[in-house]
């Protein structure tokens, strides 16, 4: 033991299984963080796993080289090959207990799995029980292999069954002959009766050999070609995944046409402002998307994608950018029409539905998702002013007179309804907000409260609260949105600020 008393830790840490990279962020920190590193090798003393860990190697770490003293080969041990292989395994347990007792901590380095057919588990069995132990998985030869032939081990409810090549052939055959997909680990030597299990169980023709997976000398072949000889113990036999074996000719054109005839418009709210504010299904969808269409802006809050195609226009040409895209719908595109807020509120649902109403888009498919509006951004800052019937209004007299927008200010405001403004200003529109102001306050008192929420969600986020009768037209612009109270609607000083709601009964 220490002279602190306290013992060090045991690690078994897999390297993955060759290519330095594939080494986990976990294994590397422990690694250049460990007292002692210890790894396994032949009798020749290279170590894989070694070369593997060398980049994040200290350079002043203990390192016990744990030296297998048979391996293939016949031993003049007592107890035979199982008998020279135990011995040394206790050894090394000692050896690494020795640390362990002082306090030091224990890196095993394995190639691969620690737990994958891997020495560390003599390791582990012997001394995890003793010393807090801890094992970090790695990327194993079989997944590592699958990468680099570039096909799927198994698909939906298939069996993948991994075995050894030290098997005896007759029940290596069998195993083969009754699973979907088949690794099979340990060639060297084996690879002859491997290659005879393997045509008697009628999987020779779909093998593939791989040999050092992942390495700049990996090898990826069939295995019918593969000379027995020339077979190192660092390579394995794959049966992969039979569902896509092979894809037919006729397949890949029905996939095309497939592919050609799955366009659809799906127009997104982006709500008011950054991706806290989106839906996971709208970010679905604009992941999934062909092409991009929107006002310029817009556009510009989605991530660019260098995949996809951005079709940005000026803010006064819906019908022409819902035509737009429609037709790269018909052609066979995914395209996604991106809005601010919400889509249906005064945004671009609605003048896609318009356009996709004439016939030579009947069979285009639509869809609408939504978004958190402006209204429900800005309420939300200040409590809850929403929280009771109210009216959504847009100030803007481009697609409708202003005879009508003061008729239905006028109404709303007779029937006592909180409003939620819409585009209240403009560069070209700089009188509206006094003439409305001045509309409602012949229907609603003077201390009417009413919230101005600018740029909400954005890094010029500005909130206020005032009453309608000092309600300061200057001080709105394009960016802000107005929440005009209704005759109900309270605001109130708390310890955290100024809460602004309206009640849910009528009258309060």
């Amino acid at each position: 033991m220490s002279s602190t008393g306290q013992v060090g830790r045991l690690w078994g840490v897999g390297l993955g299984p060759g290519d330095p990279e594939l080494v986990t962020v976990k294994a590397a920190r422990l690694i250049g963080a460990a007292d002692v590193i210890a790894y396994h090798s032949a009798r020749h003393g290279r170590s894989i796993a070694r070369a593997l860990a060398e980049p994040y190697l200290r350079g002043d770490q203990i390192e016990e080289s744990l030296i297998y003293p048979v391996t293939t080969e016949s031993t003049d041990h007592p107890g035979g090959y199982q008998g020279a292989i135990d011995e040394f395994y206790a050894d090394c347990a000692a050896r690494l207990a020795a640390h362990l007792d002082a306090g030091r901590d224990v890196v095993v380095l394995a190639a691969g799995d620690p737990f994958f057919y891997g020495s560390y588990m003599h390791m582990h069995k012997r001394l995890a029980h003793r010393y807090p132990t801890e094992v970090v998985p790695g990327v194993t030869s079989v997944s590592g292999a699958s990468a680099v032939l570039g096909r799927p081990l198994v698909e939906r409810d298939e069996v993948l069954t991994v075995l050894p090549g030290t098997l005896e052939p007759d029940a290596l055959a069998e195993r083969l002959a009754n699973t979907d997909s088949a690794a099979v680990l340990k060639l060297g030597r084996t690879f002859g009766k491997v290659r005879a299990a393997l045509e008697k169980s009628g999987r020779l023709e779909n093998a593939w050999y791989v040999e050092r997976a992942t390495t700049g000398r990996q090898r990826v072949v069939p295995l019918t070609d593969v000379d027995s000889e020339t077979v190192p113990y660092f390579s394995l036999a794959l049966v992969p995944s039979p569902v896509n074996a092979e894809v037919p000719q006729e397949a890949a054109a029905a996939g095309d046409t497939v592919a050609a005839g799955r366009g659809e418009v799906v127009v997104v709210g982006l709500g008011p402002a950054g991706r806290p504010w989106l839906t996971p299904e709208v970010q679905d969808a604009l992941a999934s998307a062909d092409d991009l269409v929107g006002y310029g802006p817009y556009l510009d809050r989605v991530p660019v994608n260098p995949r996809q195609r951005r079709h940005a226009s000026d803010n006064r040409v819906e019908a022409d950018r819902a035509a737009h895209a429609l037709e790269l719908a018909r052609a066979g595109s995914r395209v996604v029409v991106v809005s601010s807020g919400d889509p249906g509120v005064f945004a671009m649902a609605s003048a896609v539905l318009e356009v996709a109403c004439e016939p030579r888009f009947a069979d285009v498919p639509v869809r609408v998702l939504p978004g958190l509006t402006a209204a429900q951004a800005v309420a939300s800052r200040v409590g809850a002013p929403l929280g009771h019937d109210f009216c959504v209004l847009s100030l803007s007299d481009r697609l409708k007179p202003w005879e009508v927008i003061v008729e239905r200010l006028t109404a709303a405001a007779r029937a006592d309804l909180v409003l939620a403004i819409y585009n209240p200003a403009s560069r070209s529109r700089t009188w509206q907000v006094e003439a409305a102001r001045d509309a409602l306050l012949e229907h609603r008192a003077a201390q009417t409260p009413v919230v101005i929420g600018r740029d909400v969600g954005g890094p010029e986020e500005r909130v206020r609260v005032t009453t309608l009768g000092e309600l300061d037209p200057a001080e709105v612009d394009m960016r802000c949105l107005l929440v005009v109270g209704s005759s109900t609607t309270r605001v109130v000083r708390r310890g955290d600020g100024t809460a602004v709601f309206t009640p849910r009964r009528y009258p309060a």
